[in-house]
């Protein structure tokens, strides 16, 4: 396959979705309990389950039209966390051949053999199970069988299958992804509506430009283990384009929420606000990618640490829409 761009430097940061680096004790000589501990918890990938939330609870409060229980919303939390968790796990566990061989990730625990393929395979069952058993028992049938599928969905669906064969594996794998806002809605309601779904549409057009712009940024990495994400396959300029498309429908869509939920003025200000924001540094990045395919000067990352807070405030409007009109 072809490798397009500059060559990527090696890293020694945390990963961008979370995954934990490992420590300089760990990388000389046995790892000790807290190394051991830390590529546990890194196996679950902790910032991926932080945006996760993010997109969950704040639902929860715009289901009740205000407060909801705390305790359905800590039991909301665990099982959610524990799920997506488990998620993670299993995509370490299936990618670690890849893992070990791209500098973003082969400082992860299983590259490192910190922890074996069959312990973390383990350790994502026992998530999968134990976060299973919290939302039947504490939040309700229909939020546990969302969060099933959505899991099933991103090991089967995105991680064995679309991850490496496809340049629209994000696309559709990224739909894993838009059932926290589903499970947030359901475990107040017990029922789904257009609501929630329109939320789950937000995240699913947000997610593209979201991982093109950090794939971009690690082309080099996909390119050299053969997956197709869209930046190995098409020049910056056409990932840019396509960034910018869907950028243009999550807005679109984010709005919809005002008239189908009947919010007030509050969310439909913030979103436009927030939209517009997000489109021109968009639009900023794809001129830059226009002419050239120096990454130092498309700066990806910008974009990809925008979209972050833009989701992040989104959702934040979404839960502070209620408040202020009770």
């Amino acid at each position: 396959m072809t490798h397009v761009g500059q060559p990527v430097p090696a890293v020694n940061q945390p990963d961008p979705d979370g995954s934990a680096n490992g420590s300089a004790s760990g990388s000389h000589g046995a790892p000790g309990f807290k190394d051991v501990v830390m590529a546990y918890v890194g196996l679950t990938k902790p910032r991926v389950i932080e945006l996760l939330l993010l997109t969950t609870v704040p639902v929860m409060f715009f289901a009740e039209r205000g407060i909801p229980s705390l305790g359905l919303v800590l039991a909301t939390v665990v099982g959610g966390t524990l799920s997506a968790g488990s998620a993670s796990a299993y995509n370490c566990v299936y990618d670690r051949d890849i893992d070990e061989q791209m500098r973003r990730t082969r400082r992860r625990a299983l590259p490192r053999h910190i922890v074996t393929a069959r312990s973390a395979l383990v350790f994502a069952s026992v998530l999968a199970i134990l976060s299973t058993v919290v939302l039947v028992v504490w939040v309700n049938l229909l939020s546990a069988g969302l969060a099933v599928l959505a899991n099933a969905f991103y090991v089967l669906g995105y991680t064995m299958v679309l991850k490496r064969r496809t340049t629209q594996n994000i696309v559709w794998g990224g739909l894993a992804g838009c059932f926290p806002a589903l499970i947030g809605w359901t475990a107040v309601t017990n029922e789904l509506s257009w609501v929630p779904v329109i939320l789950f549409a937000v995240v699913f057009f947000w997610t593209p430009p979201h991982t093109w712009a950090l794939a971009l940024r690690y082309r080099e990495d996909y390119a050299g283990v053969d997956v197709p994400m869209l930046p190995v396959v098409v020049p910056a300029r056409e990932v840019g384009r396509q960034i910018v498309l869907y950028a243009w429908v999550m807005v679109a869509t984010s709005l919809l929420l005002w008239p189908v939920a009947g919010t007030g003025l509050f969310y439909p200000i913030a979103a436009a606000v927030l939209g517009a924001v997000f489109l021109v540094e968009a639009h900023r990045m794809w001129g830059r990618a226009r002419g050239t395919e120096d990454l130092s000067v498309i700066q990806p990352m910008r974009l990809f640490h925008h979209s972050n807070l833009y989701l992040s405030l989104l959702f934040v409007a979404v839960a502070l829409d209620p408040l202020l009109k009770l």
